[in-house]
């Protein structure tokens, strides 16, 4: 029986993790709530694993996977977005590539993807590998998501009575999220991303504006066959038949579905990419639970 520990069981993506794991046929090590910052006795679990799975903040996840830089044996799933980005770490969206999902389950290092980027990236990656989008095309991506994702601060703001409806953040525009959609998109130009948080637990949606125009004589019905093509085989990922005219962030919260839409004016040359997801089941735990059933030899795409 396959033995894994996760370092951040309390967080809200590691109990969630935890829970999952409990139907599976894994045993799950524990650590002493005394001693989770204790770094003797982290190292001790992990090394008494055969997968850690890090549900901690970024500086913690790699001080985490240096702390293991002695035991190349132990296998580690982060889902940080300390390693997204790394050249030495695989990424772990098993769609993004037919060989993704061979690669997850041999490798030693794997990031789970971050939830915004979840949905940008599968609109994204088909259609530039596609040639259907060039590399250096400007976007701009936008998304809201439910508070559940926001850690401790903003879930105690919108579990009380009166919390905010709707609220735009990082608009610095430097959110970290963007580096890891260039790098997975396939995209070589800085998009301008605009999260926001609403009222409301569990759920997500990216949209992508584009003008038709600016790709010659492409329709929005290309779009949707590249996608659906691109994903014809997935369990996890499904493209509309019937783009709808409104869509709620929330209608896929508790399942691990992503469901892609392209919604087109083809007269007025418009369209709007749209993912929809459980920000924390395709875009976390979901995802953990995946790419976990790769790496222990149990899951199929």
């Amino acid at each position: 029986m396959p033995r894994i520990f996760i370092d951040g069981e309390a967080g809200t993506t590691g109990l969630d993790i935890k829970a999952r794991l409990k139907a599976q046929n894994i045993a799950l090590i524990s650590i002493d709530p005394a001693q989770r910052k204790d770094p003797k006795a982290r190292l001790e679990k992990m090394i008494s694993a055969d997968l850690v799975v890090l549900c901690l903040p970024d500086d913690a996840a790699r001080e985490a996977v240096n702390m293991l830089a002695g035991y190349p044996e132990i296998r580690v799933l982060d889902a940080s977005s300390a390693h997204r980005v790394a050249p030495d770490w695989v990424y772990g969206f098993p769609e993004i590539a037919a060989s993704q999902a061979r690669h997850i389950a041999q490798a030693s290092r794997v990031s789970n993807p971050g939830c915004y980027p979840t949905g940008a990236i599968a609109l994204l990656r088909p259609l530039v590998d596609a040639g259907l989008l060039p590399s250096d095309i400007r976007l701009t991506i936008n998304a809201v998501s439910g508070y559940s994702g926001g850690g401790h601060r903003v879930i105690e703001q919108h579990a009380r009575d009166g919390g905010p409806a709707f609220a735009l953040y990082e608009l610095e525009l430097e959110h970290k999220h963007v580096p890891e959609i260039m790098r997975h998109a396939g995209l070589s130009h800085r998009p301008v991303f605009v999260p926001s948080v609403g009222h409301f637990a569990r759920g997500m949606i990216v949209s992508i504006p584009l003008h038709l125009d600016q790709l010659g004589a492409i329709t929005s019905e290309d779009l949707r066959q590249c996608l659906r093509a691109a994903y014809r085989q997935s369990r996890f990922i499904r493209v509309a038949d019937d783009p709808s005219g409104r869509l709620t962030a929330d209608a896929l919260a508790g399942e691990d579905i992503l469901e892609l839409r392209v919604h087109g004016n083809d007269a007025r040359r418009h369209a709007v990419l749209t993912a929809r997801l459980d920000n924390l089941g395709k875009g976390a735990s979901g995802a953990a639970l995946q790419n976990i059933r790769l790496m222990l030899g149990k899951a199929a795409v």
